[in-house]
This record gives C-alpha cells, structure tokens and sequence, in this order.
C-alpha cells in the first residue's frame, strides 16, 4: 500500500545524500516536495501540514546543518516523525484473564467478519478460549460467513436470531457462557451502508446490553482518509476504544492509515495483511515506518520465520555448515519462504531490498513452482549430490517435473553460483565457541 508514498520520500532523501552539507534552503525545498508526495497519498492536509512543520522545526538547527552526516540526521528526524503520526508506539487490546468481550463495528464492506475471525484463530493459538458471536442479521449470508470460519479454525459461533431484541440476544449469550465458559467473545455486528440512526441506536443497545470490553472499529484503507470522519460518529454514538485497518495489502496510498490515529485519537490495534486467516498483524508504527522510508522490516521477517520453527517437517536442521548447502537444503528454505507470504511481500521486509528491485516488480510464483517441481523429482541422492546429475538423470528429471532440461540446467547453474555465495559466507563468519570480536 505505502509504495508509491516510500518511492517518492526516497527519491527526495536520494536527493540529500552525499553533499556533504546542507543548508537551510535545501531541508524546506525537499521537505515541500515531502508534504506534496503526503498529500498525493491521500494524507489528511492538517496531518502533512503539522508533519512537514515538526520535521522542519527539527532539522533546521545549527547541531544538524553542521553534523558530519547532516543528511542521515534529517532522515532520522523524518522517521521518528512518521513514527508518531502513525501512533507512536504499538497498542494491543485489553486482555484480562476473564470477561473479554470485543465489538467490531463499521461500515458494510469493511471486511468486519473476515476480520472476527482471523481475531479468533490468533488468539485461540494463543490459548484463548474464544466464543465467535453472529450478530450481523442485515447482510444475506452473514452468519453462514462466520460459522463457516469458526468452523474452519474450530471456534464456536453463537448465532443471534432474525428479529431478536439487543436484550434478548445478550440474556442468550450470558446464559450460553454461563454453560460454556469463554474468555474471549467477539462480537461481529451489522455493517452500516452509512450512518443510520435506526442501526445506530440498535449497535448502542446491544453495546450497552453486552458490556464489551473493547469496541473496535474496522476501517477499509481501499477508501481513504474519507472513510475517517465516520469514526467519529460511531466514538460519539457507541464509543470507539481502537481501530483495526483491513485491506493494508491493498493498492491504496496509505493516506486513511497515516492520517487515523490524528483524525481519530484512536490507536491502530492491527492491519489485515492479506484474506488469509493468519493475515492479520500488531500494528507498529515504527516498523510501518521503517517501511515506508525504505529501511525495511527485519522484526517483522524475524517474527514470521521464528513462528515456523520446527513446522517444517522435512528440515532435519542438518544444514549445520554453510559449505554443505544442498538442493534439499534450498528446496526447504523455499518452502518455509513460501509459508511466510508471497516472495515479493518477504522482499519487501528486507532492507535496501527496494533498490535491487525495480519498484512494482512482482517475482513469478509459477517460476518457484516451477524450481520446487525440479528439485522434487530427483532423488534423495541427486538433492544432496547433484554433481551426478549427467545427462541423462536431466532428461528425467525434466520429464518427471514437466520442464526442460534447459530449466533444470539454469537451476543447476544458479544453485551452484548460491553455493558458493554459501561457501564464502561459511568462510567469514565465526567458528563455533570462537571468542567475539575474534576471526575464526
């Protein structure tokens, strides 16, 4: 969402780097290019005016015009900046040990049900016992949604009924909680096409019935900064404790995210990252940040790949000597890759990955099919040795996987060129129990 936003604000800062010194004129002339790239990402105007002022404030002091690496100062003043726009520090929802009830509001479309149960996986695998609540009774296939994802992840959906009073819905629930304890309910309600004071007064009622512990609102960044101001008609009718902002991996320019917490006064509780069930993410403004000026997400990356530790049941954790890295080894690593997203989103996460990538270019996903079938149609043998892969064994190898022998010759020639890369790394790091800050 935010590439067109970090391709511009890098561009700008490309222009700081490398003169040596910078003066006064040159912070406000990149910083009016900086509150136009804002502004074309759809950035509320009092959020990039204020932005550009705090920054400006900042950088044009004596201590950094005459640093020695004024540019670096100025960049690290822009993302703190950033960092407090998009609210500063990480918020997660309140959480007790018992009593949790959370009410997701917002309007049709927002993506609320989707939302509800990706909600209750990441906190089922967390031990939670969640209770899914179908109380959406204006949309057609609304419950049948819920109850089909509850199914899905093994949660259990209370459905409200057609017709059914706030009153009589929340005495059902109690009672059903009374029978089946849960420590977290969450409650998925009616979206509203807009601000309906029928269906308001109705979500006020079930609010003030169910007593939720935390009323969060969904909002949907495919519709911008507009979407915001009914925030504020929801927090002054029912009450808005946090927001969740589905569809983050979406095509939109980031504006509704950037200009939510200062429109709002809201925290940002979490992103929807994809339509996957486990697409949903602790916002952190830092790291969001840190994205969007290029710098990348290595905690992010870090946080994906230690939640697939031990997933992987063909990683024997043989691979104990970067030398020895094989097509197994290449063909595991691919695998695991693949079950933390897209290559392109992990890309993504990787600092400076955004420079050796042309912006906007997408990795082929057939292209790492295509690589796993290759490797998948050798022996166990040729995986771990493939310097006996003659001719031969190729043409098999191609057959069986539905390529030529020219992909499996370029497979080959790149595994080979990783290898070595492999190799020298082996070389420079550190023996085992060597002392720091001493070669092996």
């Amino acid at each position: 969402m935010f590439q067109s936003l970090g391709d511009r604000l890098q561009s700008v800062f490309d222009g700081l780097r490398g003169r040596g010194r910078l003066t006064e004129a040159d912070v406000k002339a990149a910083l009016r290019e900086v509150r136009v790239a804002l502004l074309e990402a759809d950035v509320n105007l009092e959020v990039a005016r204020e932005f550009t002022n705090r920054v400006q404030e900042k950088a044009i002091g004596s201590d950094v015009l005459m640093s020695l690496q004024p540019d670096q100062r100025v960049i690290a003043i822009v993302h703190d900046e950033l960092k407090e726009v998009l609210g500063g520090k990480s918020v997660l929802p309140t959480l007790k040990s018992e009593g949790n009830v959370w009410l997701l509001m917002g309007l049709q479309g927002a993506g609320k049900t989707t939302t509800a149960g990706k909600l209750a996986y990441r906190y089922k695998a967390q031990g939670r016992r969640v209770l899914l609540v179908a109380a959406d009774t204006q949309r057609p296939a609304a419950r049948d949604q819920l109850r089909v994802l509850g199914e899905q992840i093994g949660v259990p959906v209370f459905e409200v009924r057609d017709g059914e009073a706030p009153a009589s819905s929340a005495a059902r629930l109690k009672d059903h909680l009374r029978k089946d304890f849960r420590d977290l309910v969450i409650v998925d309600t009616a979206g509203r096409l807009q601000i309906d004071d029928a269906l308001m007064d109705e979500l006020a009622d079930l609010s003030e019935r169910v007593e939720p512990s935390e009323r969060i609102l969904v909002v949907d960044a495919m519709t911008g900064q507009q979407s915001l101001p009914v925030a504020t008609a929801f927090d002054q009718r029912i009450g808005v404790t946090g927001l969740i902002m589905s569809k983050l991996d979406g095509d939109a320019r980031g504006g509704a995210a950037l200009s939510a917490k200062h429109v709002t006064g809201k925290p940002i509780y979490f992103a929807g990252m994809s339509e996957k069930i486990d697409g949903l993410e602790p916002f952190h403004p830092d790291r969001v940040a840190g994205r969007i000026l290029g710098m990348g997400d290595v905690l992010t990356l870090i946080e994906k790949a230690k939640a697939l530790e031990g997933d992987d049941e063909d990683d024997d954790g043989q691979m104990r000597n970067l030398g020895d890295f094989s097509l197994q080894d290449m063909l595991t690593q691919m695998r695991r890759i693949k079950q933390m997203g897209s290559f392109t989103d992990v890309l993504k996460l990787i600092p400076g990955a955004g420079k050796i990538v042309p912006a906007g270019t997408n990795i082929d996903e057939r292209e790492i099919g295509r690589v796993e079938a290759i490797i998948s149609s050798m022996t166990e043998a040729e995986r771990h040795t493939p310097r006996i892969l003659n001719a031969a064994r190729r043409k098999r190898i191609a057959r069986g996987s539905g390529t030529t022998v020219q992909d499996v010759n370029r497979l080959i020639n790149n595994y080979e060129e990783m290898r070595k890369l492999m190799k020298r790394m082996g070389k420079r790091a550190p023996r085992r129990g060597a002392r720091p800050g001493l070669r092996g």
